[in-house]
C-alpha cells in the first residue's frame, strides 16, 4: 500500500483528505471488538439518564471551569491490542454532499473491485483504521464496516478514496 491517505470526494462541496493515522488520538474512535456487541448499548436505567442531565445541567453552569490546555490521551491498550475504527458521518457530514449524492463508492486498490451502497448506509458506517493495534498498511489504509455490524468478519478493503455519486 503506498499511501495512507483517503480522500471524500464527488458530489461533495468540500473535498477532503482523511489521514488515519491520526485518528488514534482522535476521542471518536471506537474498540470495533465491543461496539458491535450489546456492550455499546447505552445505560437503560432512568435515574442514570437524570444523573446526566444533572451533571450537564451542572457544566452549563459553569460549575467546572474550562481549560485550554492541550490534553491528549491515549490508552497503551489502544495502540497496543485493539482493533479500533471512527464514524464515517462526521467525515461525510463535513464534506457536505450535494443534494443530489445518493450512492457512495468505496475505490479499492489492488484489482479489488469497487464497493456501492446508499450514502444512508454509509452514514450509519465505521471506518476502521487499526488491527489488533497495528495501521492497515497491508490491506487498508481503512476498512468499511456496516453500523450493524453484519460485515464485522469481512469488511470492505483495500479502500483508497470515497466517491459520492
Amino acid at each position: 500500500m503506498s499511501s495512507m491517505i483517503v480522500s471524500i470526494k464527488g458530489l461533495v462541496k468540500h473535498p477532503i483528505i482523511l489521514d488515519p493515522g491520526v485518528w488514534i488520538f482522535d476521542d471518536r474512535k471506537i474498540n470495533l471488538s465491543t461496539y458491535f456487541s450489546d456492550e455499546r448499548k447505552g445505560p437503560a436505567d432512568p435515574s442514570i439518564k437524570q444523573l446526566s442531565r444533572a451533571w450537564d445541567e451542572q457544566r452549563l453552569k459553569g460549575a467546572m471551569p474550562q481549560s485550554n490546555q492541550n490534553k491528549v490521551t491515549v490508552d497503551r491498550k489502544d495502540l497496543t491490542e485493539h482493533s479500533l475504527g471512527i464514524a464515517l458521518k462526521p467525515f461525510l457530514d463535513n464534506a457536505s454532499p450535494e443534494p443530489e449524492a445518493e450512492t457512495v463508492t468505496f475505490v479499492r486498490a489492488e484489482g479489488k473491485e469497487d464497493f456501492s451502497c446508499p450514502l444512508s448506509q454509509a452514514e450509519n458506517g465505521i471506518l476502521g483504521f487499526s488491527e489488533q493495534g497495528k495501521p492497515l498498511k497491508e490491506n487498508g489504509p481503512v476498512h468499511f464496516y456496516y453500523g450493524d455490524g453484519s460485515n464485522l468478519k469481512e469488511p470492505v478493503t483495500h479502500i483508497t478514496s470515497i466517491i459520492l455519486k
